[in-house]
């Protein structure tokens, strides 16, 4: 998360530097309870951004939203992505973004629940890049899922590993985890993690 690259990114809105935004999200995603929903999962989410900037329609706009998109992150709550998107809201209407761009931007974050059809080319490259973690080599992938835990080490084992194999499979049970080139390469890889995931909740 430099300071370099979000105040090039503030320039490519044309905004003021907004320091002190990137000082607080920089504090919000170093919270010692987040163990892989960190500042070192949006820069590898900028790093993918980077792969397939040029086929996206409005990539600022996706890189300002992977930028907020787990700005707010509490393992109890379901309203991480509302309370992350309403920041992102809240800046941008402060620096008299239009109303259009800014409900693009929230649609952006929102779609990162991961509960319905994307619906736009940005929102599917989004969703692409938020769970390329999924298609990782599989130490990679290991690390990701300790983590995981770690964030939820409040939940009781046996809760705990029937509320993650039953979300895993709701990935593993769709047509296509990947949309889009060059993600979809990650596909078979995606598959496999989450199929030895869910053997060793499961077991």
């Amino acid at each position: 998360m430099s300071r370099a690259r979000w105040l090039a990114l503030m320039h490519a809105w044309d905004l003021p530097p907004s320091e002190e935004t990137w000082r607080e999200l920089v504090a919000a995603y170093g919270q010692t309870h987040r163990h892989y929903h960190t500042g070192a999962h949006i820069d590898a989410c900028l790093r993918h951004l980077d792969a397939c900037a040029s086929a996206l329609d409005q990539p600022h706009e996706v890189e300002l939203a992977l930028w907020f998109h787990d700005a707010v992150y509490n393992p109890l709550s379901s309203k991480n992505e509302r309370k992350s998107a309403d920041w992102a809201q809240d800046f941008l209407t402060r620096c008299g973004a239009p109303d259009q761009v800014v409900a693009r931007v929230v649609a952006l974050i929102m779609v990162t629940r991961h509960e319905a059809p994307t619906r736009t080319n940005d929102e599917s490259f989004l969703v692409d890049i938020d769970l390329s973690i999924l298609g990782a080599e599989p130490a990679v992938y290991d690390t990701f899922e300790k983590a995981i835990r770690r964030e939820y080490r409040h939940v009781p084992g046996p809760l705990y590993r029937a509320g993650r194999s039953r979300l895993l499979a709701q990935f593993l049970a769709r047509p296509r985890i990947y949309a889009n080139l060059p993600f979809a390469l990650r596909e078979g890889q995606a598959r496999a993690n989450l199929a030895h995931a869910i053997d060793r909740l499961r077991a």
